[in-house]
């Protein structure tokens, strides 16, 4: 059974939420971050981010970025000022965005359920990842980026979201982007209710934030000490998986492989069904494809998978296997150059203008993966594809801290 631990969240004052909380720090260059904390210096992209205080071209991985990481943590805990809440507490955070809310419960979860699969992956990491946010979070001594867990609703928790969130809430703002963030803090019987919630909860599956959880486990065998007990525990969300809002993860491929536009369209026309079409695909086993300032559906629901299992089954699984690898001769998705993602959020717009600008030669818009495929691959111990999710709206970083 999943176990989910309160803890006492550094955190900013309310008054200062806005100006500190920044996007997570995986979803922006470099550059993007720079600009996004110009003219702000309480934001906590110069925590998660710290190069963007140095000299342009300064190696992200370099141990001036972690001392400066270091720097700039300590004095935003003074500066903003960041405060420590008098107890451990558990939050409920709610997203909003447009139409679309989803509230989950931000606490701190077991280690040691990660490495038992109780809280289940359905993603490899790079280490190269895991080596800077575990060397970022043992610097810091500090948690700063937020897993995002989802797990099948359940009625007993969605009756305390209810009471908890009828209350006056810690944090309440809109972001830039146009997220709203509210957050409410779980009073002491509340928070005992949550636990015991939670224990009849089954499992609890990563959503996003594979690297993030990774490097919480690898930093707690850097910090057996005595008094890095918190160090057991990683701070996340827990979403019900019924409000969850998973998007496409789109691609963009920068040549033809050597072939025309024409060549290109009868190579894919003898593994699936190509026909002129929309920009978004309609169903599970349709791909858009935008090529030479068109746009044409492809319908792979009859190609064959590599083996019976659910995650070859998957839409980006069967592009990957017959049109990007077999055609357009792209291995690893996770590491070959030609290849970009576009989350979809960004829309279709966002690979039109990459085609037409010649930025990318080629632009497939997908159909968006399930909740049920990620927990179903999750449950048989599957791995999905890199690059399969897009979730929406985000958490953002900043807002609630775990030190250990």
């Amino acid at each position: 059974m999943a176990a989910i631990h309160p803890f006492r969240a550094l955190r900013p004052t309310p008054e200062r939420a806005a100006d500190v909380s920044s996007v997570p720090y995986d979803v922006v260059s470099t550059e993007e971050a720079r600009q996004l904390a110009a003219n702000n210096p309480l934001s906590f992209l110069r925590v998660t981010r710290s190069e963007i205080d140095l000299p342009a071209g300064a190696d992200p991985y370099s141990a001036e970025v972690y001392a400066r990481a270091r720097k700039n943590f300590d004095e935003l805990r003074w500066e903003a000022p960041l405060v420590v809440e008098d107890e451990p507490s558990l939050y409920f955070y709610r997203l909003r965005r447009g139409a679309h809310e989803q509230t989950g419960i931000a606490g701190c979860f077991s280690v040691d359920e990660y490495e038992n699969d109780t809280i289940k992956k359905h993603e490899r990491t790079r280490r190269d990842k895991e080596d800077d946010r575990t060397r970022h979070i043992v610097e810091l001594r500090a948690q700063t980026g937020v897993v995002f867990l989802t797990y099948k609703a359940a009625q007993g928790v969605d009756a305390i979201e209810q009471r908890v969130t009828s209350e006056q809430p810690l944090y309440d703002f809109t972001a830039a982007d146009g997220v709203r963030h509210t957050i409410w803090r779980a009073g002491h019987e509340d928070v005992r209710a949550l636990e015991r919630a939670f224990d009849a909860i089954p499992a609890l599956y990563i959503a996003d934030g594979h690297h993030r959880a990774a490097s919480a486990a690898r930093a707690r065998g850097e910090l057996k000490r005595a008094d890095a007990a918190e160090a057991n525990t990683f701070i996340a969300v827990a979403f019900p998986d019924n409000q969850m809002q998973v998007l496409p993860y789109n691609r963009t491929v920068k040549d033809l492989a050597g072939l025309s536009g024409d060549q290109f369209l009868d190579a894919v026309s003898k593994v699936a069904k190509v026909t002129p079409g929309g920009s978004s695909p309609s169903r599970k086993g349709e791909v858009c494809m935008y090529v030479d300032g068109a746009w044409y559906t492809l319908d792979l629901t009859g190609s064959k998978p590599e083996d019976d299992s659910r995650a070859s089954s998957l839409d980006v699984a069967l592009l990957q296997r017959h049109v990007l690898e077999q055609i357009l001769e792209i291995g690893d998705i996770r590491s070959d150059k030609r290849i970009d993602f576009v989350g979809g959020a960004r829309g279709t717009t966002a690979l039109e203008q990459a085609v037409d600008s010649g930025q990318a030669a080629v632009a497939f818009s997908m159909f968006p993966v399930t909740i049920d495929d990620l927990m179903v691959i999750s449950d048989g111990g599957g791995i999905m594809p890199p690059k399969s999710t897009w979730f929406e709206p985000k958490l953002r970083d900043g807002l609630l801290i775990h030190t250990i």
